[in-house]
């Protein structure tokens, strides 16, 4: 690893963009080699070029249509180049001879700035009075497709096509071809679960990032004094210094937590004192557009100590154990299910109370991006949906090593070690160092 300076830390990142960790020590990644302030459009269109053509033959979609407008978007307009619609504007995508031709349908005052971008092989201009979907119809009629995706489904991120546009696409396309719409949610988890290698890259610099971010909160903590919310406060604070967002909701982002287990929540006022397990779980989202999603564990020293008491360290062994079983289980043409499994065993066998949480889950795009779920093990009925699904080369995830036991009182801690790990052609790799020890936190000796 490249060392990294603290002084370096306090310095500014431009808003959404990793360029500014060239200051930080923590570069070069590849997708920030020279002037390029992000690398988000270049790396779409390859996304496009390469992975979607592959996606929709081995989902066997011939076409797959996106409509985009303002203040509704579709959750993927992003990722098809239309983040900037205003009136109605569809984007049509179809398979050909082992590649995509796209073609956008666009409103006049709108197609010169699409043109701009070149991500689409056609732009179809479209007058006052001439409607996106029906032009996108005629478009579809006279190809006669015999399988066209589009975007409605349980999945929200391919759940984007409203009630009134469904309507004025079965209109468009007439009765014949309305039978031969699907959902496009499986080429949705197949084109978007799988990362480039400069994707993951940039992914690989992030967690880095929020890693360092996270024990440079805790370097803050004074037993007594210092609240949960108060190392939440500091990462807000250094976040908006280094120009990064979250990477999910933010009143929850990040969830700091000393006391009994929470679930997903925001961090309370709680006085974080000896003998404290203090778990941050913590993600940021760079260039608007990747995300991490990391946990980093403290202990908080009673004063005099020098070292945890045994049970303590002994619950934090247990519970990374189970964090490298299930790594160790991930790999491609494995089911996110097996993976859980290999966990939940491991946890038995070490004496954790149950977990209702899934070992893991892809990371990415969002903080629970699509592909495969590391889950459904802790349920008694046989895997089902996104646990059956197989790892994939390029697929990105953040997953938890579980240890839990209840608490005098009521309640319980569970310690989680989460990690970001990339699968590989072989196995799996882990996207930055895992955290081995415990951080800790000296009481003042009174």
């Amino acid at each position: 690893m490249r060392r990294r300076t603290e002084a370096a830390l306090g310095r500014a990142l431009p808003v959404g963009s990793l360029v500014g960790l060239l200051a930080l020590g923590f570069g070069p990644p590849r997708a920030v080699e020279g002037s390029e302030a992000n690398p988000w459009p270049r790396i779409r269109e390859e996304r496009v070029q390469t992975l979607l053509p592959r996606a929709m033959e081995r989902v066997g979609v011939d076409a797959w249509l996106i409509v985009c407008r303002e203040n509704a978007n579709d959750p993927l307009a992003l990722h098809v180049g239309g983040e900037n619609a205003g009136a109605t504007a569809v984007f049509l995508f179809l398979r050909k001879a082992g590649a995509v031709h796209s073609v956008a349908y666009v409103p006049a005052g709108e197609a010169t700035a699409l043109k701009d971008i070149g991500l689409h092989d056609e732009i179809v201009v479209l007058e006052r009075g001439q409607g996106a979907i029906a032009a996108a119809g005629r478009r579809l009629r006279e190809l006669d497709p015999s399988s066209i995706a589009v975007n409605s489904s349980a999945e929200p991120a391919a759940d984007g096509l409203s009630y009134t546009q469904q309507l004025a696409l079965a209109r468009a396309i007439g009765p014949d071809l309305v039978g031969r719409l699907f959902s496009s949610q499986g080429l949705v988890e197949e084109w978007l679960s799988i990362k480039l290698p400069e994707e993951i890259e940039i992914m690989r610099e992030a967690a880095l990032l929020t890693e360092r971010l996270q024990r440079e909160a805790y370097a803050t903590v004074v037993p007594g004094q210092t609240r949960d919310s108060d190392l939440a406060r500091f990462l807000k604070t250094r976040m908006r210094e280094l120009g990064v967002e979250d990477a999910w909701a933010p009143d929850q982002n990040p969830n700091v937590n000393s006391g009994p287990d929470r679930g997903h929540s925001h961090a309370t006022d709680r006085v974080i004192r000896p003998g404290d397990f203090i778990q941050t779980d913590f993600g940021i989202r760079v260039h608007g557009v990747w995300c991490t999603d990391i946990q980093r564990f403290a202990y908080v020293l009673a004063p005099g100590e020098t070292t945890p008491p045994a049970d303590a360290l002994d619950k934090w062994e247990k519970s990374k154990r189970g964090s490298r079983a299930a790594f160790g289980a991930m790999r491609a043409g494995v089911r996110g299910y097996d993976v859980d499994a290999v966990q939940r065993a491991w946890m038995k066998q070490a004496g954790s109370e149950p977990v209702r949480w899934g070992t893991g889950h892809p990371v990415g795009y969002w903080a629970h991006d699509m592909g495969p779920a590391l889950s459904g093990a802790q349920h008694p009925e046989p895997p089902s949906g996104a646990s059956r699904r197989e790892l994939q080369p390029g697929q990105v995830f953040a997953f938890d090593g579980f240890f839990s036991w209840s608490l005098e009182g009521g309640g319980t801690k569970t310690l989680s070690v989460e990690e970001m790990a990339v699968i590989t052609d072989t196995s799996a790799e882990f996207l930055i160092p895992p955290q081995e020890d415990l951080i800790l936190i000296p009481s003042p000796v009174r």
